[in-house]
């Protein structure tokens, strides 16, 4: 046992460290781009799949309630939450539209739209990304692999760089928590 857990803290300490040199800048991007649109009143819209969709909820919990400082609440809504949306979209329209009816009821100009998927290429975010394209939304991608679909439909797509499912959920919400801790920043109370 102590051998599978030995590997399992390298393997997550090695796509950490491709993740910081590969990512970084464009970590600093998605953050400026939340920051920016948050000045100026708008939301930020946040969803993905099982996990993801964990994830999901979680950033919008760091985002409304707090991360680490005092500040203000922020405008960030997990549209993976509502069982009762989710489930009428999905029975009416089909699973393939539980996201992108959300952002065609939610989403305004100008708003920021996150899709997590670890392949890039889940059909359901990528119907509400390209709904959100329309919408002129700013749009973030958080995904693995080669970033699939989501490269197309990203202002920037966050590709950790593994196709290990758990290693790149584990990268996600470490970015998630990064672009909070810079957001936080921005928004501090000075007393």
């Amino acid at each position: 046992m102590q051998s599978i857990i030995r590997h399992e803290f390298q393997s997550h300490l090695e796509v950490s460290s491709k993740t910081l040199d590969s990512l970084a800048e464009s970590i600093e991007a998605a953050a400026k781009i939340c920051i920016k649109s948050l000045q100026k009143g708008n939301k930020i819209l946040i969803f993905g799949n099982g996990g993801s969709a964990a994830d999901a909820q979680h950033l919008a919990a760091e985002l409304v309630g707090r991360y680490k400082i005092k500040r203000k609440g922020l405008k960030a809504i997990a549209i993976t939450a509502n069982t009762s949306i989710l489930t009428a979209i999905g029975n009416d329209f089909g699973y393939s539209r539980i996201f992108d009816r959300q952002i065609e009821a939610l989403a305004c100009k100008g708003d920021v739209v996150i899709g997590i998927s670890t392949s890039g290429t889940s059909e359901n975010v990528i119907n509400a990304l390209k709904v959100a394209t329309d919408l002129k939304c700013k749009i973030i991608g958080l995904s693995g692999n080669s970033g699939g679909t989501m490269n197309d439909l990203c202002e920037v797509n966050l590709v950790v760089p593994s196709n290990d499912t758990p290693r790149i959920q584990e990268m996600h919400i470490f970015i998630g928590h990064t672009i909070c801790e810079l957001i936080d920043r921005e928004f501090q109370e000075v007393n």
